[in-house]
């Protein structure tokens, strides 16, 4: 990314929508001879302050990769300790986010994730819903590929059933059916570490997203860098195929 030191972000200008792969975590850790989940609460405190310079920047959306469908392949003890640093996130953090109207949503199939985690989720989803300022959305037991299936099912099922004819079935139908029913696309994809993929995160909502790849680990993602990401993104310009 070119530098954008004397450039001003435009607050007018500002995506509607952020989506984040926090990724680098494990990497962050090892590279100071610690364990994994060491570099996962490292990761987790970014987490915090993003949320809340997100809301400071007004950003009305903020989709963040926490666990995917993959993730289950992990060491279990890495799994287990992922899920506790969940719920201890939930319980420390949960007050201040109501408290700021920040409403949570979950993308993903949370039916699969451990009882104690899936209870404290529920929790934090009731107790902000209806929250009317920022969504925070935490990607759990999410992946794109089966989150298009799934929606592929559903619709199958109501034209199965009468409900809905073939005819109708168009992109903003489709997108009802997903777990981000009801909220605009995102505007800025942000994947720190250095890795240039998506991973199998939201493939159909990121269809037209701007992609900016951050060589930083997650742990080390900093307001400034934050704001020179959108800088960035504010300086191009997005054409939705058009001239």
């Amino acid at each position: 990314m070119r530098s954008t030191d004397k450039i001003e972000m435009k607050l007018d200008q500002m995506p509607k929508h952020v989506a984040f792969i926090m990724d680098g975590n494990g990497r962050w850790a090892k590279k100071r001879s610690l364990p994994r989940l060491s570099g996962h609460n490292a990761g987790t405190e970014t987490l915090k302050n993003i949320v809340k310079i997100s809301q400071k920047f007004g950003v009305s959306y903020v989709s963040f990769y926490a666990f995917s469908t993959e993730n289950w392949k992990r060491p279990n003890d890495e799994v287990s300790g992922l899920m506790k640093l969940l719920v201890k996130y939930i319980r420390s953090e949960i007050n201040e986010i109501h408290s700021n109207n920040i409403k949570i949503n979950v993308l993903g199939d949370i039916k699969s994730l451990p009882e104690y985690a899936r209870k404290e989720v529920t929790y934090a989803l009731e107790k902000t819903q209806h929250n009317t300022g920022m969504n925070f959305n935490i990607a759990l037991n999410y992946g794109g590929r089966d989150e298009i299936i799934q929606a592929v099912k559903r619709i199958s099922t109501a034209v199965s059933e009468g409900s809905l004819k073939v005819e109708d079935i168009d992109s903003d139908l489709f997108s009802a059916y997903l777990y981000t029913k009801g909220m605009p696309d995102p505007d800025l994809m942000i994947r720190t570490s250095g890795e240039q993929r998506l991973s199998n995160f939201l493939l159909w909502q990121l269809a037209y997203a701007e992609f900016i790849f951050e060589s930083c680990y997650w742990p080390d993602f900093t307001e400034e860098i934050y704001k020179n990401a959108i800088i960035s993104y504010q300086q191009r310009n997005r054409r939705f195929g058009s001239l």
